[in-house]
């Protein structure tokens, strides 16, 4: 029925018919919080590019893993910064390797918060790409591209170590093609098909990675990840990426940034019935942070309205770095 009998308004009067009706409910337990684990590290260093994020000891991730745990967070992904690079990336699946030492000790610490380890090579390797390099002559000359099946087998010995030191679940967010598939059969031949796979599947090359770089130290050497990480412009191909990880045994998809890619979240939603994960990136992070200090914005409203569009638009979780506060402030 029209106006006067439909008043749109009615539901919106009060806080407890605004929450009684409220069709996206967003909470704690939908976070993952991201901790920057480094090598060599006595406490705790400060982020430049994130603040209120810090590199930390393997000592202070313990601490501030149970922290998120004990304000209802069920998960936390662990980023590695080793004191040594080579071309290989060789710290990625040391058995004595960053995240391998750091899962080991918030496992025994924290058992029963859910350990995520992001799976790549770019922060170990000297050049800071994403796989080993091979050199091919071009036009211009001599170029190095990163050798996609050479890359293939030392993720799999990555995911294999990770797992093998306690992590619930290895992320691949590297995007070399028919890495979960290749990930997937060494899980298994290590009798440890019990692991989940929670694929980076579509994954921009996005200038929002721009902080998470600085934290991580891992900016490439020369050249940029277009050849390998998705063009921002494509969205069928993103739901390609998506299905194509799904045949290969992924039992997670994620879209990677959130905020400027809602609509790919919503079509991969649409597409796929698999668990799905928005990663809340450095960049949209620092943005808010940054207008908040300015005080254009509130930043307690502003970050649960992003965060709550970012699970309207179809995600299951979100991995961000508010996840602390988002947390406090909905309890």
């Amino acid at each position: 029925m029209a106006f006067p009998q439909t008043r749109m308004r009615r539901l919106r009067a009060t806080h407890q018919l605004r929450g009684l009706v409220r069709e996206t409910q967003l909470s704690a337990s939908d976070f993952v919080y991201p901790l920057f684990v480094a090598e060599g590290l006595t406490g705790r260093a400060p982020i430049w590019t994130m603040p209120g994020i810090d590199r930390l000891s393997v000592e202070e991730a313990i601490i501030e893993a149970g922290a998120a745990a004990g304000l209802g967070i069920p998960a936390v992904i662990l980023f590695g910064i080793p004191t040594h690079k080579d071309a290989e990336g060789s710290g990625a699946y040391a058995e004595d390797g960053i995240v391998q030492v750091a899962t080991r000790a918030i496992k025994q610490a924290h058992p029963d918060l859910i350990v995520v380890t992001d799976l790549c090579l770019c922060e170990y390797t000297d050049h800071g790409h994403c796989g080993v390099l091979r050199e091919r002559v071009g036009h211009a000359g001599t170029e190095h591209t990163v050798d996609n099946d050479a890359t293939l087998e030392l993720l799999a010995r990555t995911a294999v170590s990770q797992a093998l030191a306690g992590a619930d679940i290895v992320a691949p967010s590297d995007m070399m093609d028919g890495r979960v598939g290749v990930i997937r059969a060494a899980l298994d031949e290590a009798e440890l098909s019990e692991v989940p796979i929670m694929a980076y599947s579509s994954k921009f090359a996005s200038a929002f990675y721009g902080p998470f770089r600085a934290a991580a130290d891992s900016a490439p050497a020369f050249g940029d990840r277009r050849s390998y990480q998705m063009d921002p412009a494509n969205g069928t191909e993103a739901v390609r990426e998506s299905l194509l990880d799904a045949q290969e045994g992924a039992d997670m998809l994620m879209v990677k940034p959130a905020l400027p890619y809602l609509d790919i979240i919503r079509r991969v939603r649409e597409a796929t019935e698999l668990p799905l994960v928005a990663y809340n990136t450095g960049g949209e992070y620092s943005m808010l942070k940054a207008a908040a200090a300015a005080g254009y914005m509130d930043e307690q409203q502003s970050v649960l309205e992003a965060l709550t569009g970012i699970k309207r638009a179809g995600a299951d979780i979100i991995i961000t770095y508010h996840a602390k506060d988002a947390a406090q402030w909905l309890t």
